[in-house]
């Protein structure tokens, strides 16, 4: 069923009924004046519990109405007449108990009297509708509300996974060409093995949660798989140096963050030296904030971010900055910068929180 055909959000049935109760201590309040004259005690409280009673047809009846949607005059109207005709019965019965007790009818009586002095009980009666009116366009008012942010987080779930898909094929694309080129040097072996290590990894990106983040302890151990690929490749020529700071492996940080910016220093940087370069991944934690930061020594052809983001083949580092766009907004920093000896550091600085991932305390379980 599409969304302009559902009937509107409606608030519980009590709720209305509650909303009307201050309208009730106005009744009584009006009423306290008349106390001691004759029977209007016992008229008053008949047209109280009367009212009380009214409350409910008149609280199923709106209902109905905002259900099926019927335009504000229509309701209206309707309303009007119904309250009309059920303050004619409030009359009708305080005739009915005038009879029963015997008080006796006063001698200008006429049953046309029942069309008059109607105004205290519909008026009091026009008051709850339009409480209910209040109380119901309210309520799905904060329904629309729910919806809207429901929505808004889908479209943003949605953005986070078509960005986090992106580097699925990035990677596998520079993986497979670097095997091909494995092959073509007939380094069959190594090429076996970088192959190995590629279904080691996709496997565990295949497993890997569903939610945006992760605790660093497990994308550091992706990290580390992705490592071993380029180990593969490189040799000697990659040397790695991991600085981990204490109390930072439940940190949470988005899925795949470190990869991309590893294989953006490996690829750009390292993978052009004739000579052995070294590739450095600091995680280090300051009172609320994460600190993360990637260097490696590099060549005169690496790209600088500005390259990166012109370029729609070299996504790493333009698809970190838009996730962390989309989860920290306005809360994270991220600087890429060359450094004076010719390499390339980039610079993350992440809010520090703790938790379990998701999919993390399932494993754990």
């Amino acid at each position: 069923m599409s969304a302009t055909n559902e009937p509107p959000a409606s608030p519980p049935f009590w709720l209305p009924l509650l909303a009307g109760l201050p309208i009730t201590l106005c009744m009584v309040v009006m009423a306290l004046p008349a106390l001691g004259e004759g029977h209007a005690a016992a008229y008053r409280a008949l047209y109280l519990v009367a009212y009380l009673v009214w409350c409910l047809p008149l609280t199923a009846l709106q209902r109905a109405f905002w259900r099926r949607r019927t335009p504000g005059w229509a309701s209206a109207l309707a309303l009007l007449a119904t309250t009309y005709a059920l303050s004619l019965v409030n009359n009708a019965l305080g005739v009915l108990m005038t009879q029963v007790a015997g008080w006796g009818l006063s001698p200008s009586f006429r049953w046309t009297n029942l069309f008059g002095g109607l105004d205290g009980c519909w008026l009091a009666l026009i008051a709850f509708c339009a409480i209910h009116a209040v109380v119901a366009y309210y309520a799905e008012l904060k329904h629309e509300q729910g919806r809207r942010e429901a929505a808004l987080l889908l479209a943003r779930d949605a953005e986070l996974r078509a960005l986090r898909y992106q580097l699925h094929p990035h990677f596998l694309f520079n993986t497979l060409n670097a095997i091909s080129t494995l092959v073509a040097e007939e380094r069959g072996r190594e090429a076996c093995h970088m192959l190995s290590r590629l279904g080691d990894f996709l496997r565990a990106t295949l497993d890997g949660v569903d939610g945006h983040e992760v605790a660093l302890a497990d994308e550091l151990a992706l990290t580390e798989t992705y490592l071993e690929i380029e180990r593969v490749r490189l040799g000697e020529r990659l040397a790695l140096k991991w600085s981990v700071g204490p109390n930072v492996l439940d940190a949470l940080v988005p899925y795949l963050l470190l990869q991309p910016l590893v294989e953006n220093a490996i690829r750009h940087g390292i993978a052009l030296r004739s000579q052995p370069g070294r590739l450095e991944i600091q995680l280090m934690r300051q009172g609320d904030r994460l600190h993360v930061r990637v260097g490696n020594d590099g060549a005169r052809e690496q790209a600088s971010l500005a390259e990166e983001a012109r370029h729609p083949s070299r996504v790493g580092l333009r698809n970190v900055s838009e996730r962390l766009a989309k989860l920290y907004p306005g809360n994270h920093s991220l600087e890429a910068r060359p450094r004076d000896d010719g390499g390339y550091d980039v610079a993350l600085d992440l809010p520090f929180r703790e938790g379990v991932a998701p999919g993390r305390e399932e494993a754990a379980a």
